[in-house]
């Protein structure tokens, strides 16, 4: 059969992704402010597929033409076009929902005003603000015959291209970097009369507002036009393995690399004149390979995410009040409590505050010899870092795997690794050619006269913020089999050289693939001999041609196979004779879905496990990632139970079909259910009777 019909394209799938994000900017049963947030979210997330996806698949098309592979060239060519009509109309969707979302928050008294909507009493706190505030900000690009444009532009800012016009004289061309890293891009006007009323103005709007007096008495001019616009660079870097210098300086020159990689799209105002986007276009050097599209008025839309709610409370999600662990808080010492019994965390439902006094503890507990963490991206103020540094300073010793290049952070990561390093901290800047995205932490203590590990295996990140937002399980056990393993996987990212066994633990690139494998197809032989036999997963993106076909052989020999797929996903379900057995959902909602999880039926006997791991060939074979085994049965049941809440949303869950449609799951009789709330409902009664 086709490839076309056994796999959905990736990039493609990734927006049909992001527009369930822009879905939930559009659901107006979301409050107002949330769903402008959604506006920012999908933003961001575009930036992102352009950055790396969209950027690929111009590499691809580029190494295809030099290589004189026409048919590849041009299937990368036709996918590039698809994409970008794919883009296209999300864009045209997104402004007229933006419209809606504005229009929204004005019937609740917020109006986000533009310069031709301000009054005069508006206008002069307006150019008061920028002489004063704003102005000492701002260092106009002249642009001459001289000037490498695209050299001076980085790909995260929004600008303003501005055209000096003066009679018979053709323009003078400048440029604005709108200063949102100095200050903030919203700006509440105060109220004049009516406090009720909420008056917002945008950074850019305020420069739009008070331009004449950037340029006043340094070019002459008769008349100014001012348009936003927005350029994406490719996010990709090389690391050269040949030169004899440090991983760091190696990773520090790859990211400046990325400052000035060649763009891969540009947006900008649609009520630019040609001549303006003409001049533009020539300066980026934009070729057709490259999207640059009209949109709306306001470019990187990013910043909308922590748009503020300057009215009523219920324009925002009210909030959760994370849950106290009980299996915790009943015991002096955490260690007390993991020895009672395995403990099973959900973010953001659970506090996180229970992982980070497991470090806190362990810093100073006379008892605790050595502390060994994976960190990918943890928080900009890490309360996990600095009990790290008091282990230290305690007398523990600590190793900490820093992945230099966990994307978009890596800047982040070298600092911490410097700090660390300055603090005693033994830091191992991974393996070179494998990015170690597992989440791992192991505390060995000694007890007795003999050594006890005591192990974190984790879905998400040590990270205070994201596990706000981000849902992700965090498994603390002391059983010695499962922690062995732990500390062998920090052996293994070490001295990569050596020959290591796991029994228990799933490890990429070792034999996380096989071993999944294997369970799909025991999935089969169980239900040949007629025992029960189903498999459950949860992911972010499945996109593996090899784990695919797996899927596809077990549903053919009859095995019902449920997935709950946030992001990316190539497998088709309900292709007949190969895929009809398989039912995938997708949920977006106030909460990043982010958990990977594995449930395999066994016969009757369950297997359960957690993972760090998509279903991505980068993952299974070049990352160092790792699953664990839930063996506690009544932690197991959690995990089914949570998933079988979610397969029962009948609010937040879109059905993943073959055309990638994001039609909602029909709720038919069914009441309504929102899955992220019978959550933390059921997880709340939990430990109530616990």
């Amino acid at each position: 059969m086709d490839n076309d019909v056994l796999y959905y394209p990736k990039e493609l799938s990734w927006l049909a992704f992001n527009e369930r994000v822009l879905q939930e900017a559009a659901d107006k049963n979301n409050p107002a402010v949330e769903r402008i947030r959604f506006l920012g979210i999908y933003s961001n997330n575009l930036d992102e597929f352009y950055r790396v996806r969209a950027a690929d698949v111009k590499r691809q098309i580029t190494i295809a033409q030099n290589d004189g592979n026409e048919e590849e060239a041009e299937r990368q060519t036709a996918l590039m076009a698809q994409i970008q009509k794919k883009v296209v109309q999300l864009s045209e969707k997104f402004d007229q929902i933006h419209k809606e979302v504005v229009r929204s928050l004005a019937r609740y008294n917020i109006h986000i005003l533009r310069k031709d909507d301000l009054d005069d009493y508006q206008k002069q706190w307006v150019r008061n603000f920028f002489v004063n505030k704003a102005l000492r900000h701002i260092a106009p690009i002249l642009i001459d015959k001289k000037t490498d444009l695209l050299s001076r532009l980085n790909g995260t800012s929004v600008y303003l291209y501005v055209a000096l016009r003066r009679k018979e004289r053709n323009p003078k061309f400048a440029v604005i970097q709108v200063p949102t890293s100095e200050m903030s891009r919203f700006m509440l006007i105060p109220p004049q009369k009516s406090r009720k009323k909420k008056s917002i103005i945008m950074l850019d709007d305020m420069i739009q507002l008070c331009i004449e007096d950037i340029f006043r008495g340094f070019v002459k001019f008769d008349e100014i036009e001012a348009f936003s616009f927005k350029m994406t660079r490719d996010a990709e870097y090389s690391i050269n393995e040949e030169i004899d210098e440090s991983f760091v300086e190696k990773m520090s020159e790859s990211m400046k690399q990325r400052l000035i990689a060649e763009p891969v799209r540009v947006i900008y105002d649609t009520n630019m004149p040609e001549d303006m986007k003409s001049d533009l276009r020539k300066r980026l050097k934009i070729t057709k390979l490259d999207t640059m599209h009209a949109a709306g008025h306001y470019r990187n839309f990013k910043d909308f995410i922590g748009f503020p709610n300057v009215g009523r409370e219920y324009l925002e999600h009210a909030p959760l009040p994370a849950i106290d662990s009980k299996a915790f808080s009943k015991y002096n010492t955490v260690f007390d409590a993991i020895t009672a019994r395995d403990i099973l965390l959900y973010y953001p439902y659970h506090r996180f505050l229970h992982f980070t006094e497991f470090l806190r503890q362990a810093a100073f507990d006379p008892n605790v010899k050595t502390i060994r963490i994976n960190i990918y991206r943890v928080a900009s103020n890490s309360r996990i870092v600095n009990s790290l540094i008091d282990a230290v300073d305690n007398g523990k010793k600590v190793t900490v795997v820093v992945e230099l290049r966990a994307r978009f952070d890596e800047e982040a990561n070298i600092e911490w690794s410097k700090r660390m390093t300055d603090a005693g901290i033994r830091v191992v800047l991974g393996v070179p050619t494998l990015k170690i995205h597992s989440k791992l932490c192991i505390v060995t203590r000694e007890e007795r006269g003999s050594l006890v590990n005591y192990a974190h295996f984790g879905t998400g990140n040590f990270n205070e913020k994201t596990a706000k937002i981000y849902t992700d399980y965090s498994l603390f056990t002391r059983n010695q089999e499962l922690a062995d393993e732990g500390v062998a996987v920090f052996d293994l990212i070490q001295y990569p050289y050596r020959r290591y066994k796991f029994q228990h633990l799933q490890i990429s690139p070792l034999n996380a693939r096989t071993k999944i494998q294997s369970l799909i197809r025991q999935e089969i032989q169980h239900l040949n001999q007629g025992q029960k036999a189903q498999i459950t997963f949860k992911i972010n993106n499945l996109v593996d041609k090899e784990l695919i076909d797996d899927l596809y052989r077990a549903s053919q020999a009859g095995v019902k196979i449920r997935g709950i797929v946030r992001g990316m996903c190539s497998l088709n379900p309900g292709i007949k004779g190969i895929s009809e057995n398989i039912e995938i959902i997708s949920i977006v909602d106030r909460f990043l879905e982010h958990p990977r999880v594995m449930i395999f039926e066994g016969g009757g006997d369950r297997k359960v496990y957690i993972s760090s791991a998509d279903w991505m060939t980068r993952n299974m074979d070049n990352r160092i990632e790792v699953g664990c085994p839930v063996y506690d049965k009544g932690l197991q049941q959690r995990i089914v139970d949570i998933m079988e809440l979610q397969f029962k949303d009948t609010l937040k869950a879109r059905v993943i079909d073959k055309d990638q449609s994001n039609k909602y799951v029909r709720r038919g009789n069914r009441k309504k259910l929102r899955s992220q709330i019978e959550i933390y409902d059921y997880l709340k009664k939990l430990e109530d009777t616990l």
